[in-house]
């Protein structure tokens, strides 16, 4: 039986079905819970814009599944994890063209601020989600009654903390990839003896003679 939550439809589809157990079994209950919120924070944000609900689940569900130890990397960006792999699944379900494209760019700029709410619907909804539930951006944007539909299903105890625990793990082992990215500061103030790298020194010491 299809489950509500807060009024929002969680999608019953196969390719629902499997993403949900995919991130169950590779991610903490913290990461978990946490992305079935983003689904429905962003659904909840949606002001009338038409989404596709299967798509955006997907984004939602895989968004940070490049922190998981089965799937993060030491060479990229840990939000290209989750994109690469969340476009793999997809392919495997005969998906593919713009609406892969979709989901891959909606997980990979999810820490972008901005940009990605100037595109797609599945692509702003993620970052729209992410946004209400770690920054609380947009908190009075929906009611207490959905606030509290939302986390009585999945809770969030102690998760300021959790989550930036989840980020340093996730990410400590490449902090070259946090160039330019919000999570510089997560390392910055949970990783001894790292130093950001500063977008000034790199123009002023690059190879350009001048």
């Amino acid at each position: 039986m299809p489950e509500t939550i807060a009024g929002i439809h969680i999608p019953d589809s196969t390719i629902a079905r499997e993403a949900t157990e995919l991130v169950r079994d590779a991610a903490s209950p913290l990461l978990f819970d946490h992305s079935r919120r983003v689904f429905l924070f962003g659904s909840l944000r949606a002001q009338g814009l038409a989404y596709d609900p299967e798509l955006l689940y997907v984004g939602a569900m895989f968004h940070d599944l490049g922190l998981t130890e089965r799937y993060r990397r030491t060479d990229q960006r840990f939000e290209i994890d989750g994109a690469d792999e969340a476009r793999r699944f997809l392919q495997r379900h005969g998906i593919t063209g713009d609406a892969a494209d979709r989901v891959w760019t909606a997980i990979a700029l999810h820490t972008t601020p901005e940009i990605p709410l100037h595109m797609p619907p599945e692509i702003a909804l993620v970052t729209r989600g992410v946004e209400l539930d770690v920054l609380g951006i947009g908190y009075d944007a929906i009611t207490e009654a959905q606030r509290t539909a939302v986390t009585t299903a999945h809770p969030r105890p102690g998760f300021k903390n959790r989550i930036l625990e989840a980020f340093t793990e996730g990410i400590q082992d490449r902090p070259a990839t946090t160039f330019g990215n919000v999570k510089a500061d997560v390392l910055e103030h949970f990783v001894p003896g790292f130093h950001r790298t500063d977008f000034v020194d790199v123009i002023k010491n690059s190879s350009w003679p001048e």
